[in-house]
């Protein structure tokens, strides 16, 4: 059975309740101090974390399309897609607020000096750009610029994953299991990654 117009309208309200749910959450955490012996760690790790979960749903939109036959899920995509850009500028909000007290000077040595922090600003990066273009009119205009820029987060999500990995201290399981979903949703896009090797 195909997802009606009206099963893709409540499945976006589900998306916006989980996104508030998340948030609340969150700040109950914060407000009851369940955050740990370093709460501003847990904060940038527990921002991280839903970035990359919001992203992995963005990509697992179009396996689902072909797998199930389901067309209209595409209307879902790029909500997802904003949401991870908003809750990674969350992440990358407090990493400067509450880390770093705004020195932005020592964040761009940071950025400079850190691997993971590199390609953190890269992820970054990448979303900001494919957030800019979701927008209608600017989507028609760039044609099939478009579609090559957008891949671009097939990137995203390969380097947040590693930022991610590379960033943790203990919890290497959890690490090692958003690899692997990595793997997997990348996988899925082999044809344009052997395009690539082919052109090379």
């Amino acid at each position: 059975m195909k997802i009606s117009p009206r099963g893709i309208f409540y499945l976006k309200g589900l998306i916006h309740l989980s996104a508030l749910a998340t948030f609340i959450w969150l700040a109950y955490l914060v407000e009851q101090d369940h955050l740990g012996a370093d709460p501003v760690k847990e904060m940038i790790h527990f921002l991280g974390k839903t970035s990359l979960n919001f992203l992995f749903l963005t990509l697992l939109v179009t396996p689902l399309i072909k797998r199930f036959k389901q067309p209209l899920l595409i209307r879902v995509r790029r909500l997802l897609g904003l949401y991870s850009f908003a809750w990674v500028c969350l992440h990358l909000i407090v990493f400067v607020w509450l880390e770093l007290d705004w020195h932005l000077l020592l964040f761009f040595d940071e950025v400079v000096k850190r691997p993971y922090l590199s390609l953190g600003a890269i992820t970054w990066v990448i979303l900001l750009l494919l957030s800019i273009t979701s927008i209608n009119a600017i989507k028609r205009s760039m044609k099939r610029n478009w579609l090559t820029l957008h891949r671009f987060v097939y990137w995203a999500l390969l380097f947040a994953t590693i930022h991610y990995y590379w960033s943790v201290k203990s919890g290497l399981i959890e690490a090692s299991i958003y690899l692997a979903v990595c793997v997997f949703l990348l996988f899925e896009r082999k044809p344009y990654f052997l395009s690539l090797f082919k052109r090379r």
